[in-house]
């Protein structure tokens, strides 16, 4: 490659990455009053059901006595809040917000992981948010939220081996977060995908992008 094509190749790349954060830029400023609201509201219902699958869990918690890994499987409803929330309001920044509001509403319902649960809502909601950053906010099909969905996973995967699986072997541990993962795409990701499409179907999301489903 000749130094001149190699330059061209350097200022196309510059050119390119100009052009991707001042897509970026122009998206953190156009969030609108009803951008905020309707990912706060959205925060808030998702958090109810944070809530109630807090009990879901400890209900659930005896049929995996024999196994504790297993119960991952049920995992990826935590994980839906930054997912949907990214899908539905389609701004930088929406799944964080999201994410956090969800995780603050449980917290204030009251969860046997105390406010723990905020730290691990702030994180499930930023690894989802890299993925729509990666793909410059443009892309928001089944691929895209499953991917999202699967990065939020790894939080869990890997920070609940560490705070609270710690004595566990180590095969348990892998199984755990490969499970959590699995759970995350499926629950989280396809879950949130079908449910932007019924609600864009359904009218409830006109002033948004995400109407087109």
């Amino acid at each position: 490659m000749s130094t001149e094509d190699r330059t061209g190749t350097a200022d196309g790349r510059e050119v390119a990455r100009a052009g991707f954060l001042q897509e970026v830029r122009a998206g953190l400023k156009s969030w609108r009053t009803v951008d905020i609201v309707v990912a706060a509201v959205i925060g808030v219902a998702v958090g109810v059901v944070f809530w109630l699958w807090n009990i879901v869990w400890s209900i659930t918690t005896p049929l995996f006595v024999f196994f504790p890994p297993g119960q991952a499987v049920v995992y990826g409803m935590w994980l839906i809040s930054g997912v949907l929330g990214g899908l539905i309001v389609r701004k930088p920044g929406a799944a964080v917000l999201t994410s956090i509001a969800a995780a603050s509403v449980s917290a204030v319902l009251g969860t046997q992981w105390g406010l723990a649960v905020i730290l691990d809502g702030t994180l499930q909601g930023l690894l989802p948010e890299l993925v729509f950053l990666a793909f410059a906010y443009r892309r928001w099909n089944m691929g895209v939220a499953v991917l999202a969905a699967a990065f939020a996973g790894l939080s869990p995967a890997i920070r609940d081996n560490i705070a609270y699986n710690v004595t566990w072997p180590l095969h348990y541990q892998i199984t755990y977060g490969v499970i959590v993962v699995i759970s995350a795409a499926l629950i989280a990701g396809v879950g949130a995908r079908l449910l932007t499409t019924a609600l864009a179907r359904a009218g409830a999301l006109a002033p948004f992008p995400s109407a087109k489903g």
